[in-house]
């Protein structure tokens, strides 16, 4: 190379200096392809971080589900337990009852009686 001669650009035709309409077609195509590009990387990186917010979600969809079937079987315990509770209530009701009506009608009788 000599000194004043410029550098191979494969992209600037051999007829020696660079055309001045070819070059700025050039950078024009040159600047929409980086645009593209751009536009692809920030839609990459959206994906990417929708990606990470579904993954989110689905751990808090199953963090639900889990806490949903204990609250279940919590709920099934309580109900459980107060119908018992209910059911004692209710016998000892019927054995009170049983006992007052025992109280009153016994002496009654007895007193018929005599």
């Amino acid at each position: 190379m000599s000194a004043g001669q410029e550098p191979y650009d494969p992209y600037i035709p051999s007829g020696g200096a660079p055309q001045a309409g070819g070059n700025n077609r050039t950078q024009a195509l040159q600047a929409q392809i980086d645009d593209t590009v751009g536009v692809m990387r920030d839609n990459i990186n959206k994906v990417s971080q929708r990606g990470e917010r579904l993954d989110n979600l689905q751990n808090k969809t199953d963090d639900l589900a889990a806490s949903a079937q204990g609250f279940r079987r919590g709920a099934n315990r309580v109900r459980k337990a107060m119908w018992w509770k209910d059911m004692k209530m209710r016998i000892w009701l019927g054995i009170g009852i049983a006992i007052l009506i025992i109280i009153i009608v016994v002496p009654a009788v007895v007193a018929t009686r005599n």
